[in-house]
């Protein structure tokens, strides 16, 4: 059959528009929601590992964006687009997009290398030790208060009850007790003390630091637990990732000219 002039044309005409409608999966007000949107969603919905891409999926994320163009027309409809604290809310969220953007690709091409983590994890097995310490302490503000403390222990009174008084509130209500660590979790003369002790033995002289005078009691040592390479691979990777960044931040920032 051959068709009419008018009615050949018509035919073109739905040809031609037809990839520019299946573009869209919705038209509000006149407005298109892109497909792509819809995509990009779905993608980032099925990313995080909510659930999978289905049609059910698409059907209510396509609800939700229909609905969210009716609410942003009638928004920009009532003026709240034109709002001060709405075009610095809209500019504070487009900064955080673009500066994201460019530090992902940043950190993509100059990615943390197998080596330079290897190296962190020794630096950390190296401050870590071969032994950890189960240490107590009481921490007071003079020589003389914490003279007095060791007099009292050698007397018999119980540490655990002297250490009620001690300045530092997070262990004093524990008996003092700071549980299993390293002595590089302690400052350097905290810890040279308490290497020194054997087990259950008490500091003989008070022990000066930048926090007052400490009374210390060794309640046991052992082997030190250190992680695997592969078991903290990923949170090394991710610290030294941060402090890429942030010295990149750092070297853009030096470089700016600010008045």
């Amino acid at each position: 059959m051959i068709l009419k002039p008018a009615r050949l044309l018509l035919a073109l005409i739905a040809v031609a528009a037809a990839p520019a409608f299946a573009q869209n999966v919705a038209t509000v007000n006149g407005k298109a929601i892109p497909a792509s949107r819809l995509d990009a969603v779905v993608k980032q919905v099925t990313a995080q590992g909510k659930q999978p891409d289905s049609p059910q999926l698409r059907d209510a994320i396509k609800k939700d964006l229909i609905a969210r163009e009716v609410l942003v027309q009638e928004a920009d409809k009532q003026g709240y687009s034109n709002k001060p604290d709405v075009k610095q809310a809209l500019e504070n969220t487009r900064q955080s997009i673009v500066i994201n953007a460019m530090l992902a690709d940043y950190v993509k091409k100059n990615p943390v290398k197998d080596a330079d983590i290897k190296a962190e994890y020794d630096k950390y097995k190296a401050s870590v030790g071969d032994k950890e310490y189960h240490a107590r302490h009481i921490l007071v503000g003079t020589e003389k208060e914490a003279q007095d403390i060791i007099a009292k222990l050698k007397g018999g009174a119980k540490f655990e009850e002297l250490a009620k008084q001690s300045k530092d509130t997070g262990s004093a209500a524990n008996g003092g007790d700071l549980d299993w660590a390293s002595p590089g979790n302690f400052v350097k003369p905290f810890s040279d003390a308490m290497v020194a002790l054997k087990d259950g033995q008490i500091t003989e002289k008070p022990v000066q630091s930048q926090f007052g005078y400490h009374v210390i009691k060794l309640e046991g040592s052992r082997a030190a637990k250190v992680p695997a390479l592969d078991e903290v691979k990923g949170q090394i990777e991710q610290a030294l990732t941060q402090k890429k960044i942030a010295a990149y931040r750092d070297e853009l920032v030096k470089k700016a000219k600010v008045q």
